[in-house]
Parts: C-alpha cells; structure tokens; sequence
C-alpha cells in the first residue's frame, strides 16, 4: 500500500473514527482478514474453498439490500490463497448483487479453471441463461432466505427442477430457527442440498435446537451436505475456538464426512468491525475434523465431486 494511504488509515484511527478506517484497512492489509501468520494446518493438494464472495462497485447494488460491503476482489482473495495454500475456489453471488450475476461471472472469468460459481436466480431466468452460465463454470444455485428478496420459498422446487438436469445443486443459507418450517420442501428436492455455515444451527441451544434435529434429518436422508464455514456468525462464546459451534460441527462431520464441505467466508460481509484470522479459522476447523483421511475429504476430494473439478492423484 502507498505511503499516503498508510498515514491516512493511520490518521483515521487517530481521530478515532473505525468507520472511516475499516475500507482502508482493507486495503492496508489488502486481504480483509485478520492476522498475516500461515496456518499451522497444512491444506491438502487440491483443496477447494467452497464458500467466498467476491465485491465490485463496477457492478450495482440490487435495490433495497442491506448488506453492503466496501469492495473485495480478485486480487485481494489471491493473497488470501496464498497465504492459506491453495488455489480453487467457488464464488458465491451475495444478496448485495440480487439476481444479477455479472460480478460472479466476471469473478470467474479472472479465476479461470481453477474456479467454480454459485448464481442467484428467480423464476424468470431462461433455459439460455442457465446454460450460459454452466458453460461458466457456475455448478449451483443460491436460495437466501436470510437476506428475504430476490428468492422465496415458492421458487425452490421449479427451480431445483430445472437445475437438476445440468448436475446442480441448491445452497440455502437461512437462520437455523427457519430451518424446521423449510424441512418438508427441502426433503422433496430432486437435487443435491448444501446447507451454509454450519447449517446456521443457534446457540446456546446447539445441538438441542429444533434446527439441529431438521439439519440431522436431512443429512441422514444422504443427498445433503455441509459448509463448515462461518463458526463465528451463530457463536456466542467466540474465537478462537468457537468453542460451542465445536460440537454442532464435529456431530455433522461424524454422521457424513464424505459429504461435508469447507469454506472461508471470506471477505467476512457479516463482520463489520474485526475480521477473522483465516489462518486461524484453517487450523480450528481442521482440529474438528481430526482425522487426516477425512480431512483430505473434506478439504479436497468431496468438493471436486460436487463441484466437477478434475481429480488430483494424491
């Protein structure tokens, strides 16, 4: 970063305004993430960051959205994969953008091959489209239930119908108390299912919760998985450790490993003030997953299944 940018982030914090600070921290640090250390955790050859988003004010906010991050770009998230150790990634068009994909296309466009997308879509998105989009390399579509507008629960079935046939899934990111109303609709997809951030199960009641007996539900049913991403957005005891997502995590790991996935969330748009350290992240949830074949699963192998990566020889 520029010495003048320096002294002006420096200067911000200086008169003590955060706010102003934090898009120029991001740029200070240039990968919007705490920490600068490598994991202890060596990431497997091949691994897949399965969950980030990328941010670009080229491309316009849907109207009404609430969440709005300073931008976060390709160059960015590449310092990221360096410092973590790896290089494939899937990109996740965030509520920010609404049924516009033209940040995730573009986003893919840079990754090239080493990349995959997850589009939002509603009902009136064309056969065309959806096939453009697969010739892109985007493999799913996303269900934001959370951040209400550009889908609904009405669109889940006509739309899983028409993504099935091209080898996609659904990734549905909704608050864990919403999760046992959804059940009967999620339960009759002919697709695949990736529930985010840890199936978003509340705390303090974790593995009691009403969200873990429907998310444990239909992990057993076989046709959904995992993202083990975002302990920080459901915790209430906090990091590092995350110490009572920890148990909700290592149940999901336990009851399908060949169907959990990993993501960094980043560039972290539900944090607003402190990033996470992502090296740090790397090493917690790879201590819940323990053992090393499953950690080769869950890192690389199960991702380049669900995702259509060419296998690497391990």
């Amino acid at each position: 970063m520029p010495d003048i940018k320096r002294r002006q982030f420096l200067g911000m914090l200086g008169a003590g305004s955060l706010a102003a600070a934090l898009p120029h921290l991001g740029e200070c640090a240039g990968i919007w993430s705490s920490g600068t250390e490598r994991p202890s955790f060596r990431l497997p050859e091949g691994t897949v960051d399965c969950h980030m988003h990328i941010y670009d004010d080229r491309f316009p906010s849907a109207p009404g959205t609430t969440l709005r991050p300073p931008n976060a770009t390709v160059g960015q998230y590449r310092q990221i994969q360096q410092r973590l150790g790896m290089r494939r990634n899937v990109v996740v068009t965030p509520s920010t953008y609404g049924t516009d994909n033209r940040c995730l296309l573009d986003a893919l466009k840079q990754f090239g091959a080493d990349a995959r997308g997850v589009a939002v879509v509603d009902t009136s998105v064309t056969d065309a489209g959806l096939a453009q989009m697969n010739e892109a390399g985007v493999r799913a579509i996303r269900f934001n239930l959370s951040y209400p507008g550009a889908t609904t629960v009405e669109m889940l079935a006509p739309l899983a119908a028409r993504v099935a046939p091209l080898g996609w899934h659904i990734e549905l990111v909704v608050q864990g108390a919403k999760l046992p109303a959804l059940e009967k609709h999620l339960l009759a997809l002919p697709c695949p299912l990736v529930l985010d951030h840890i199936a978003h199960v509340p705390q303090p009641d974790g593995l009691g919760s009403d969200a873990m007996k429907s998310a444990r539900k239909l992990v057993e049913r076989g046709n959904t998985w995992v993202t083990l991403s975002g302990p920080y957005v459901d915790t209430k005891s906090g990091a590092p450790e995350y110490a009572d997502v920890a148990p909700v995590a290592k149940a999901f790991i336990a009851m399908a490993p060949e169907r959990m996935l990993w993501g960094t969330d980043w560039p972290h748009p539900t944090e607003k003030t402190t990033k996470p350290d992502d090296a740090g992240l790397v090493d917690v949830i790879a201590s819940w997953i323990g053992r090393s074949d499953w950690q080769r699963m869950i890192f690389a192998s199960n991702p380049e299944k669900l995702y259509g990566f060419p296998q690497i020889a391990r």
